[in-house]
């Protein structure tokens, strides 16, 4: 099954591979995988982008006056940006790793000699490279379809920000993929936890006069404090080097948080029926 794809020494070899070597043969591997699902490619570049081009088009002349009558496509695009992060990180994660478990793929890796963490992180940074592809893309689109400026003295914060960004969604999707019973409730566990929480989290709008009850639900959550720090390195009225400490601690503490309970509960194997032994990442976790 192409999903079973590891990565493998070259035959003949006299002793395995060192773990760098390993994780970018696997990274590669997981890389081919992705583009080989046109559903994952779709969702991941496509969605976003027909969100970003259909709603610049709406608004081309419209200004945001709670934000400094801030053009709306210089608002929208690094919203969208953090949209299509979602989607490749949280939602991949969340999903694709669940579906795999049911069909007995990661049980099948768990038996091979290919180190565990070698896998998940190949798993991880194929989420995050793909993730930088489409916030790429939203830019360049942004850019030279609808004049949205970039800042270069605010570039930094940018890529930090999508780092911090990319690697909590991706430990979120994670820990989702550990609680999920099952394949087929993972995609709509992971757009149920996400969809709603989009719309109060900056994204497509901002919400300084929202009710403060919708105030307090975004700011519980990173995604909006991704898509403020996100905004902030594209906005004019961005003040020093764009840096915003607080929104990238927020999302560094669910972050850690979601990366520890991942690690404790991680599970390889199906769910058995009938109360079947459940074996999860921090009993049966392996260097090789």
């Amino acid at each position: 099954m192409a999903e079973a794809m590891t990565a493998r020494a070259p035959a003949g070899a006299g002793r395995r591979p060192g773990a760098l070597p390993l994780l970018w043969r696997q990274f590669r591997a997981q890389n081919k995988l992705f583009w080989r699902n046109p559903f994952s490619a779709f969702f991941t570049l496509a969605f976003p982008l027909m969100f970003l081009l259909i709603f610049n088009a709406l608004n081309t002349n419209q200004r945001i006056a709670e934000l400094g009558d801030i053009r709306f496509a210089q608002f929208f695009t690094p919203g969208i940006l953090v949209f299509a992060v979602v989607s490749a990180c949280y939602v991949n994660m969340a999903t694709s790793l669940p579906i795999n478990r049911d069909e007995g793929v990661l049980k099948r890796v768990r038996g091979t000699p290919l180190p565990a963490w070698i896998y998940l992180t190949a798993r991880i940074a194929t989420a995050v490279y793909m993730a930088f592809i489409s916030g790429t893309v939203m830019i360049l689109v942004g850019v030279l379809a609808f004049h949205v400026k970039i800042f270069w003295h605010l570039l930094p914060a940018a890529l930090v920000t999508m780092l911090f960004g990319t690697t909590c969604l991706c430990a979120l999707g994670l820990a989702v993929a550990a609680i999920v019973p099952n394949g087929e409730a993972a995609p709509a566990f992971a757009n149920f936890t996400w969809l709603p929480i989009a719309f109060v989290s900056d994204i497509f709008y901002p919400t300084n006069k929202a009710p403060a009850w919708v105030k307090t639900v975004g700011d519980f959550f990173p995604v909006k404090h991704f898509a403020i720090a996100m905004e902030d390195a594209f906005s004019p009225f961005t003040k020093g080097s764009g840096f915003q400490w607080h929104d990238l601690r927020v999302i560094a503490i669910w972050g850690l948080a979601a990366a520890f309970f991942a690690f404790r509960r991680f599970k390889w194997e199906p769910n058995v029926s009938g109360g079947g032994r459940r074996t999860g990442a921090s009993a049966r976790y392996r260097s090789g």
